[in-house]
């Protein structure tokens, strides 16, 4: 009697959104064509994805809600799912069918998969290299003291310019003075005014 048995590991718990569902199987007959599928849910309502083979060919394909790939060995199939979300954390089912030739043979329900996957927290990026507290600590430092050092420069260059300009600015007493000894030489104290209406026409 032509029989197909399918073995599966009971649990996987995927940490990095990447899980290997490896199905072992025995066949004693003699098929030459091979279908093999994985299931998700209780009821395996949902073919995840499949594989099927003969002599010369072999054909794959994934459901769009799944990124799956299957690979066919000698007496197990591997079924190799990424960007998996906790969503999908489900049980899975390994289906292999004898296509051809007649009679249609597949194997009865095995106990599944359990395969559990972790949410992946969001996390906010860090910084690749964390500066040392106390290199921040040294260069605030720095920094506090080249500002009040360039602050003692600016007010001391400030007060010497005004300095300078103070004496700069200094009222000179520009009257002019009578020579010495000749104070009493008739010089007037102070010049007339000249009259301007003999210049007029």
């Amino acid at each position: 009697e032509n029989k197909i048995l399918v073995a599966q590991h009971p649990l996987l718990i995927v940490a990095n959104q990447t899980a290997t569902l490896v199905c072992n199987y025995t066949y004693n007959g003699t098929g030459k064509e091979f279908r093999a599928s994985l299931h998700k849910g209780t009821d395996s309502s949902v073919e995840v994805c499949f594989i099927s083979w003969n002599t010369t060919k072999i054909s794959i394909n994934s459901n769009k809600g799944f990124s799956c790939q299957g690979d066919h060995y000698e007496d197990k199939v591997i079924f190799n799912l990424w960007n998996m979300n906790a969503n999908q954390t489900d049980i899975y089912f390994c289906k292999i069918e004898v296509m051809y030739p007649p009679p249609y043979v597949y194997n009865e329900k095995s106990n599944g998969t359990v395969i559990h996957v972790k949410e992946t927290p969001t996390q906010i990026q860090e910084p690749q290299s964390v500066i040392p507290l106390w290199i921040l600590a040294t260069v605030t430092g720095i920094l506090a003291l080249y500002s009040m050092l360039i602050t003692a420069v600016f007010i001391n260059y400030w007060q010497k310019f005004k300095k300078s300009m103070y004496h700069q600015s200094d009222y000179m007493n520009m009257t002019p003075r009578h020579p010495p000894h000749q104070k009493n030489k008739g010089y007037p104290s102070y010049a007339p005014t000249r009259a301007y209406t003999a210049y007029r026409s």
